[in-house]
């Protein structure tokens, strides 16, 4: 500032630039004469304004601080800087440095020496004593870690590092949270007697948050946010989803009401896009815990299910899958096949990628049908099978079951029985049902037996008090088999209908495609894959990161050595998150009570300003001045541009030329007359006939005296049905099971010729998936003069046929229409059922015996029998020709058998049509009793 006066007069001492001027020679030349040349001066204001930058920059030079703090910790004892940095410092971590920094440049001034610690540290890290130049470099090397702090190991550490009766300042520079037993570990501290004076920083949490859970529903994925309590304004956020490629998929509001520490985020999004969900983030938080990785375990998974049986909707308890949806569906997305038929049924559930594939009380499986699950086993997926009596009364060699079956089911009161109902053990240790609660609630009436073998406790799941498995299961290569010994409703147990039931499902989806221990691994290793930062983003694995033991049913835990991440490999990664259930809650951290004072500072608390910034701006400023001004002087401005008004003319006219030269373009619409598309395909025309009215079917042999027969006995039943009832049924329809559509048809007629082709494995099954979705098929094998129905192989040609055909069906125990079978009186009374022969019974589906009085008057199923067998030659004795008369003598030849034959016939398509109606209608007598008792 001393040369301000010198600078004032070189300024004035130098000269403005010359004006122009006229160059005339010839009077120059006679105005020559010698004179004294004095310098001219520069005005006084453009001196004053050199001289006042010349100041402001000498000033910027000198470091000038308006508010100059105060020293933060008087004193020339050692300095100890106790720093967190855990998870939520990331989001201020400069403003921990920077304050440290100021801590150590005091401390540098009074040349005491310098410790510091970080609270996320290993062990084994360096912390001190250091001088000034040291310490700055050991605080440059701190980094905030994606891991909570541990504050207790920190301050031990501190304390066997320092010398018994040294007293130093400590500077605690915290990020605002509480952490376990904070207060206890400053009191142990304070007790060693090395404090002489506490900085307590606080941190500002209005941006700290967490991301702590989230629960894939069957509609949307909700994400759980927490902040720290006491911060009760109302804030809107944005939660961000990512794939496993970090592409940005969707987003969805994260509000916190006001009051409120916690906040949901709810992806409204198919279930399909929402598994590919590889983590969550907060827009604008560069905090690990505001990001939320997602593995396969928190994927809602997708269950298949299939049944057998009709599942109506219009009886869903009835329904073989009701229990089994009903337990599911809150925590999977389940998808359910539109076709019965087995070979299409199984590729439609398998293409929608599930995870777990439960077929209830489905007892043959066809090859292809066996060959593409054997692969999806293998391949992770996990198959879920209920017994039932299909899988009961099936053939002993399936392959997809975890243990060998006996034939036949184990029922109270019945062979093999038990004196009364039984009840469940406690689960294995092996079990994936180990460690639930063992419902008391659960008896167990009927189930299927596994026969005894060397491993058959390693696969019990669940056994009951005698010994007997009630569920198995074993691995096939990747995935699992899992077999529950009893029906999927409550007619076998009451565990469908417990509490139990569901979490016992709820485990057998989680085997699938898990990366926990295995049922006989107590622990696995999983090496880091993918790690979380500090600031929430996915980092290759450190070389300090150790692999992830995982201990069966134990949750493993964030550390220094495993840090957030993703560990495994790509065929199937762990997500380890910071927080990991439970009730998550961010407290404040406060401040302890100590035995020396403890002063409280901000980090923003330094209000000190630097003005050599604004110093240099307003030099450089006033610099831009002072050369415009010297351009003014010079006469730079007094030129002025000339307007090319010509050109500007010229530009005008070419624009409205072309304006004008381009018409206005419209929209051709061509004024077609409108079509009416027919969009009719072949065969609707009878579609249509097949569903306006009620038509008999009958199975198309190829043998034209059977399908003769078949079509005439129908007739002559359908004449019956229009004379006898309100019915009024179209012609008899032949149908081809391997290309027509089956469901219109609520009878189907089978005649079994020994001599027509065989039908094949996929007409087998489609008239199977008819059966199974509600319709029945009447096997007629007409030859009760020679064998009789009969299931023995060593039977007639027809029989060995007709178990031929039922080899490739799921066909349920069956028995002869019992006396109290509402068959029986579905319209006449029927003591049995005769056709052209008698003496063959009807073979119908075995209904279970009812636990009700023995005189009540009918006994039925909760639906209508699926298959019908008979030897005695229906059709022959319905058929009839144009006139209405017979075609055919019935044997013996007795004009009652026919008339027998015909109600026999009337009551089987009234029972096809209305159920168990008559059933309820003949109990109305006895309740009617009943209610005026």
């Amino acid at each position: 500032m001393i040369a301000l006066p010198v600078i004032w007069w070189l300024l004035r001492m130098t000269p403005p630039r010359p004006q122009e001027e006229t160059f005339p020679p010839l009077r120059i030349l006679a105005q020559v004469f010698r004179r004294e040349e004095v310098p001219s001066k520069s005005p006084w204001w453009m001196t004053l304004l050199r001289l006042l930058i010349a100041g402001l920059v000498i000033l910027a030079l000198a470091s000038p601080i308006w508010n100059p703090r105060p020293l933060a910790l008087p004193g020339n004892e050692p300095l100890a800087i106790v720093i967190d940095n855990g998870w939520a410092s990331a989001e201020d971590w400069r403003q921990r440095v920077n304050a440290a920094e100021k801590l150590i440049s005091d401390a540098q001034g009074a040349n005491a020496q310098i410790y510091v610690i970080g609270t996320a540290e290993p062990a084994n890290a360096e912390i001190g004593p250091y001088d000034g130049r040291r310490a700055t470099e050991r605080l440059q090397a701190l980094e905030p870690r994606p891991i909570p702090v541990d504050r207790k190991t920190a301050m031990e550490r501190l304390a066997s590092a320092l010398p018994q009766d040294m007293k130093i300042r400590l500077a605690f520079l915290s990020d605002g949270l509480a952490s376990p037993a904070d207060d206890k570990t400053f009191a142990t501290f304070d007790k060693t007697g090395h404090l002489a004076s506490v900085l307590w920083y606080d941190a500002d949490l209005g941006r700290t948050l967490a991301l702590t859970g989230i629960d894939n529903k069957a509609d949307s994925l909700e994400a759980t946010a927490v902040r720290p309590d006491g911060i009760t304004t109302p804030r809107q956020l944005t939660a961000a989803a990512y794939d496993d490629k970090g592409r940005r998929i969707a987003e969805a509001p994260l509000s916190f009401a006001l009051g409120s520490a916690k906040g949901t985020a709810h992806f409204n999004l198919p279930v399909e896009l929402r598994n590919d969900f590889r983590l969550i983030r907060v827009d604008g938080m560069e905090q690990a815990g505001a990001t939320r990785l997602i593995d396969a375990g928190s994927q809602r998974r997708t269950v298949g299910l299939i049944a057998s049986g009709d599942g109506d909707l219009a009886q869903p308890l009835l329904s073989p899958l009701h229990y089994i949806s009903r337990a599911l569906s809150p925590y999977a997305n389940l998808v359910e096949p539109r076709s019965a038929d087995l070979l299409q049924s199984v590729p439609e559930v398998l293409d929608a990628k599930p995870s777990v594939l439960i077929m209830a009380d489905i007892g043959t499986l066809p090859e292809p049908v066996i060959e593409q699950l054997t692969r999806w086993i293998e391949n992770g997926g996990t198959l879920v099978r209920f017994a039932g009596p299909r899988l009961a009364g099936a053939s002993d060699n399936d392959p997809l079951l975890p243990v060998k079956l006996r034939k036949g089911e184990r029922a109270l009161g019945g062979t093999l029985s038990w004196s009364e109902p039984q009840k469940l053990r406690a689960f294995p240790d092996k079990s994936p049902f180990a460690g639930l609660a063992i419902p008391q609630d659960v008896n167990v009436n009927r189930q299927v037996l596994a026969e005894p073998s060397f491993d058959l406790n390693d696969k019990a799941y669940a056994i009951l008090q005698d010994g007997t498995p009630l569920v198995t299961g074993e691995r096939r290569g990747h995935g699992n088999i899992v077999l529950f010994h009893i029906a999927p409703d409550a007619t076998w147990s009451s565990l469908p209908i417990s509490g139990a039931f569901v979490e016992m499902l709820r485990r057998i989806v989680s085997l699938s495609q898990r990366t926990g221990a295995q049922d006989n691994q107590a622990s696995l290793s999983l090496p880091p894959f993918q790690l979380l930062s500090a600031a929430g983003a996915l980092t290759p694995p450190t070389p300090e990161a150790k692999p992830l033991i995982i201990e069966k049913n134990k949750q493993p835990s964030v550390g220094i050595n495993t840090p957030p991440g993703f560990y495994g490999n790509e065929d199937g990664l762990k997500a380890l998150n910071i927080f990991e259930g439970g009730n998550v809650k961010l407290q404040p951290i406060s401040r302890p009570a100590l035995s020396v004072a403890v002063t409280p500072v901000s980090y923003t608390s330094d209000r000190s300003v630097s003005l050599t910034g604004p110093f240099f701006a307003a030099a450089a400023m006033l610099l831009a001045l002072d050369t415009f001004l010297m351009l003014w002087l010079r006469g730079a401005f007094r030129r002025r541009m000339k307007v090319h008004s010509r050109t500007a003319s010229l530009a005008i006219l070419l624009a409205g030329n072309l304006a004008f030269a381009c018409p206005p373009t419209h929209r051709a619409e061509a004024q077609e007359p409108q079509q009416v598309h027919d969009d009719s395909k072949p065969g609707d025309g009878a579609i249509i006939n097949s569903v306006s009215q009620t038509h008999l079917a009958y199975i198309i042999t190829g043998k034209a005296d059977t399908d003769n027969i078949s079509k005439a006995g129908l007739k002559g039943l359908s004449f019956a049905l229009m004379d006898k009832t309100a019915l009024e049924p179209g012609d008899p329809i032949g149908v081809d099971p391997a290309k027509d559509e089956l469901a219109f048809y609520p009878l189907i007629y089978w005649p079994i010729d020994p001599d027509a082709s065989m039908p094949s494995p996929e007409a087998i099954a489609r008239v199977d998936a008819y059966m199974q979705q509600g319709g029945t098929v009447l096997f007629d094998t007409r030859d009760q003069l020679q064998a009789g129905a009969s299931l023995d192989p060593a039977a007639s040609p027809a029989n060995q046929r007709l178990r031929a055909i039922l080899d490739g069906m799921n066909v349920p125990p069956l028995e002869p229409v019992p006396d109290d079978h509402v068959l029986t009186k579905a319209f006449f009374i029927m003591p049995d059922f005769p056709g052209r022969y008698e003496g063959s019974p009807l073979w119908v589906e075995a209904t279970t015996p009812n636990a009700s009085p023995q005189d009540r008057p009918v006994r039925t199923g909760d639906g209508v029998t699926p298959i019908m067998i008979t030897a005695n030659d229906f059709a022959s004795a319905w058929a009839v020709d144009d006139q209405g008369n017979p075609l055919f003598p019935t044997v013996p030849n007795d004009p009652m058998q026919r008339i027998y034959a015909i109600r026999g016939g009337v009551n089987i398509v009234m029972y096809m049509l209305t159920g168990n109606y008559k059933s309820d209608q003949v109990h109305v007598p006895a309740l009617l009793e009943r209610l005026g008792n």
